[in-house]
């Protein structure tokens, strides 16, 4: 088991101002499984993915990566198995402008003082197919070739699970296609474990299974869905059609 919510419960705010973001929510990512995580704006699905990843502390309920329980972890431990056992991609590429895309690729390594497994990294280029690219700088590269250098960063250091919180959100869909299927392939290929939020049928159509979110609570799940599935199981819950 790659990661595990049971329970989990996450508040904001107290008195007129508290908000229930997350309402005792349960639920598996297993290893080498992709899974899509959909919902309105506010139905938690961010949240879910924060306090999954370390980046939010939980209210109620746990939250493990692994066997470790993160709530019992400390501020320098916690912060020590997000860069050892989590890899992270978001909407926005957040390369560094000023190194190359190899540099970019192997910055958390190179930051956590560790050798990269060369044989790992020349799979993870070879499945990202941007070897002819590697010493080009961001601004040298399109948006879905800067997403795929952001990904393959996120897989170089073999983490336990990856999050992606909407990847392809600012890329044109040739280029959102080309990046979801570089996930599926680490999925299937690499043996990665993959959580992604999105609010698109097509991007969850990539997943093995699909979580449905609304009010802070799971409302649905999918197997091996198609986006026409994806559309139609959304309309049985009408909050959960636009994010």
């Amino acid at each position: 088991m790659a990661a595990r919510a049971t329970d989990l419960t996450k508040v904001y705010g107290q008195g007129e101002t508290r908000v229930v973001a997350l309402d005792g929510v349960s639920t598996e990512f297993r290893k080498g499984e992709f899974t899509a995580i959909m919902g309105p704006s506010g139905s938690g699905k961010s949240t879910l993915m924060h306090c999954m990843a370390g980046l939010d502390a939980v209210t109620a309920g746990s939250a493990r990566i692994g066997d470790t329980e993160l709530s019992a972890l400390r501020d320098k431990q916690l912060t020590r198995l997000r860069r050892d056992k989590v890899g992270f991609v978001f909407q926005a590429f957040n390369l560094l402008p000023t190194l190359t895309a190899a540099e970019n690729i192997t910055l958390p390594l190179d930051i956590a003082g560790r050798k990269a497994d060369e044989a790992w990294l020349e799979k993870v280029i070879k499945t990202v197919g941007l070897a002819d690219r590697l010493s080009h700088r961001p601004a040298e590269l399109s948006g879905g070739q800067q997403q795929r250098v952001a990904v393959a960063r996120a897989l170089a250091a073999r983490p336990e699970i990856i999050f992606a919180d909407e990847p392809t959100g600012n890329l044109d869909s040739r280029s959102g296609a080309e990046i979801l299927g570089f996930l599926r392939n680490s999925v299937r290929e690499l043996g990665q474990t993959v959580v992604m939020v999105t609010h698109d049928p097509v991007a969850a159509s990539y997943a093995d299974r699909v979580i449905f979110l609304a009010d802070g609570r799971i409302v649905d799940e999918l197997r091996s869905p198609t986006a026409e599935a994806v559309l139609e199981r959304m309309r049985r819950f009408p909050s959960t059609v636009h994010s």
